[in-house]
């Protein structure tokens, strides 16, 4: 079973949910999670995305972490059915405990799918947040941003710091297709279309996380402009093609079922 931990879809930007179910449908796609816009809190378009495909999709949702009824509002969510939060690694309320909110998702039972700059990621606040909630499960988008999509890597202190967050065992990785950390060959009208060799973000990731704790998501739509969504999948694959069966069934479904599964 295939499950891509992170879609985007709303009838307002991007694409709906059917053109999702189409791409997912021609690639042997089971599941879907569906990620929430950046600065969108209102969840009711993913809500009825799950409630028409409950077998397919889950939904992780944001709310305003600034207003005081935050955390009425997450709850509210999860009844609706929500599994996930989207939060940033420096998202902290108002109240007089600043960290109300993350005790909130993990007093829930949900997970926290976290997107953010890679200085925040490698911040030592961002790992003190993460040793207070041990059995919260927080999942780091996009490869914790140390992705370049114009190619190369970043800082190497970067790098460690961002990765070095595997040294909890309820931190776990998303990732991506090829697109988001490799240079366009420009001359390469037809075929693969990255420059060689590739930066080794995947293999530095499983190093770090290993397969029990690395998720492949899309990024559906914004893909399309990249890559494409049959692409990111088929390369990402070819790229981990020395993995295991067990370890490339873990990383392309088991453990974002795990995660984002609706149970």
């Amino acid at each position: 079973m295939i499950v891509d931990s992170h879609c985007h879809t709303s009838p307002y930007w991007y694409e709906p949910v059917e053109s999702l179910l189409y791409q997912m449908d021609h690639n042997g796609v089971e599941k879907a999670v569906l990620i929430q816009l950046g600065g969108q809190f209102d969840n009711t378009y993913q809500s009825e995305c799950v409630r028409g495909y409950p077998d397919r999709l889950t939904s992780v949702v944001i709310v305003d972490s600034s207003r005081t009824d935050a955390c009425e509002l997450l709850e509210r969510e999860a009844e609706l059915g929500a599994v996930g939060i989207r939060l940033g690694p420096d998202v902290r309320s108002p109240d007089e405990d600043p960290l109300v909110l993350w005790k909130k998702v993990d007093s829930l039972g949900l997970s926290v799918s976290c997107a953010g700059r890679k200085e925040s990621f490698a911040s030592s606040d961002f790992a003190d947040l993460v040793e207070q909630f041990p059995t919260l499960q927080i999942v780091i988008e996009h490869l914790g941003n140390v992705n370049q999509p114009e190619g190369g890597t970043p800082q190497e202190q970067i790098l460690e710091q961002v990765f070095g967050l595997a040294r909890f065992p309820n931190v776990s990785i998303k990732i991506h297709g090829l697109g988001e950390f490799a240079a366009k060959d420009p001359t390469a009208a037809y075929g693969f279309p990255f420059e060689n060799p590739l930066p080794a973000l995947l293999p530095a990731a499983y190093d770090a996380f290993g397969a029990e704790r690395m998720m492949w998501g899309s990024d559906y739509p914004p893909v399309s402009g990249r890559e494409g969504y049959s692409n990111a999948l088929r390369w990402t694959k070819d790229q981990l093609a020395d993995l295991s069966i067990a370890e490339s069934q873990q990383i392309f479904g088991g453990v974002a079922e795990r995660i984002f599964g609706n149970g």
